[in-house]
């Protein structure tokens, strides 16, 4: 375990290594002066280690400055698949004990309109997730052509099914489907992609709540890796409902409420930002999230030493050397990670962590930690 005032304390090449063999890291408050030569690091059993400053002066009092970055050094990568693992294991473990006490095992639903080839991807993704951790499922598949009225019904009746615990319609939906109309009509407390107007009402208020599952995944990266978020400053580039915003309210809310925030400043910035106000932003920031959806929309030269940088982007763009499509995100990654302390990539940062939280949203609703009273959601859905 390590513990350190704040991530810069800790040069990222030991906390890259010490993340490599499993140590977990713990922001705290012990004062340590680090670098890989100090003779005052004590490495203990139980892949621990122990920080402790050098001998007091009596002359001096002990201070305990930023370390600076070595020129050689590269940002830790954050690997969402091993942070995944581990959600999916704690996911298993609940399942499990959850049925070993009688209850029917989590049931999700998942309804999959039209022929979308990466929403097939997707989809097949999240059930096959959750039969790894025990969580039964089934994907009803219906045509591009659809009605609005038609798939409504099919909602209704799905969510007045008792043996259904969670239920999700895969976006994007074809153009004469309103979104947002779909979207609210999954009832809230089955609702574990987190879009009913319910909750996300709910997440702005800081009271528990069904989460979306890529904001939260943001999140539990964050804080499952250690980045310190009380008092930092924080850019999230995208203001989209689904990920932009909730990401931006779980960072700045209050760690004391009933569902705690980061208490973070965040600065949110959407397609009009010019981009030379974007960078100035930027450079202050300790934790920058891009959600755009802009390849390569953050460089390096917007980045400031040491900062934690999520990239949320999922962009398909065709290799000049291979004239392959490939996924890369939202940020420059190779020329970023030169310079921050944190980096997630593209594939293998975020998106596993989004299908972990909404297996981690499935076992919630088949608990009913959430209950909804229905005239209350009529009300909420029709102002």
């Amino acid at each position: 375990m390590v513990h350190s005032g704040s991530v810069s304390n800790i040069p990222r090449d030991l906390v890259k290594a010490l993340l490599e063999v499993g140590v977990e890291y713990i922001p705290g408050q012990v004062l340590c002066q680090a670098f890989p030569a100090d003779p005052h690091y004590a490495l203990g059993p139980a892949k621990s280690v122990r920080l402790s400053p050098p001998p007091a002066d009596p002359a001096q009092p002990f201070s305990s400055p930023e370390c600076p970055k070595h020129a050689a050094e590269e940002a830790v990568v954050i690997s969402g698949r091993k942070l995944a693992r581990q959600i999916r294991e704690e996911t298993r473990a609940d399942v499990e004990q959850w049925v070993s006490t009688g209850n029917r095992r989590p049931h999700l639903s998942v309804i999959l309109v039209g022929e979308n080839p990466a929403s097939h991807s997707y989809v097949l993704n999240k059930t096959r997730a959750a039969a790894d951790v025990g969580i039964s499922s089934e994907t009803i598949l219906k045509h591009s052509e659809i009605s609005e009225e038609e798939l409504l019904d099919l909602i209704y009746k799905l969510n007045t099914d008792p043996r259904v615990d969670g239920l999700l319609v895969q976006l994007p939906l074809p153009d004469h489907i309103d979104e947002r109309t779909v979207c609210n009509a999954v009832a809230p407390n089955k609702d574990v992609d987190g879009f009913h107007v319910v909750n996300v009402g709910r997440l702005c208020l800081d009271q528990p709540t069904m989460l979306p599952a890529t904001p939260w995944g943001v999140w539990e990266i964050i804080k499952r890796t250690g980045i310190p978020t009380f008092g930092k400053n924080v850019v999230v580039a995208g203001r989209s409902k689904n990920v932009g915003m909730p990401i931006a309210m779980l960072l700045h809310t209050d760690g004391r409420h009933e569902r705690p925030g980061g208490d973070a400043t965040v600065t949110i910035s959407h397609r009009y930002t010019p981009k030379e106000q974007l960078c100035q932003h930027t450079k202050i920031a300790d934790i920058v999230v891009a959600a755009a959806g802009i390849p390569n929309l953050i460089t390096a030269d917007m980045i400031k030493e040491g900062a934690a940088v999520i990239d949320v982007g999922i962009n398909r763009v065709q290799d000049p050397i291979t004239g392959k499509s490939r996924l890369v995100g939202d940020v420059d990654f190779e020329a970023v990670k030169k310079k921050a302390g944190f980096i997630t990539p593209v594939p293998g940062g975020v998106g596993p962590m989004t299908v972990a939280m909404l297996l981690k949203n499935t076992v919630k609703a088949a608990k009913s930690v959430l209950q909804f009273p229905p005239e209350r959601i009529r009300m909420a859905v029709a102002s």
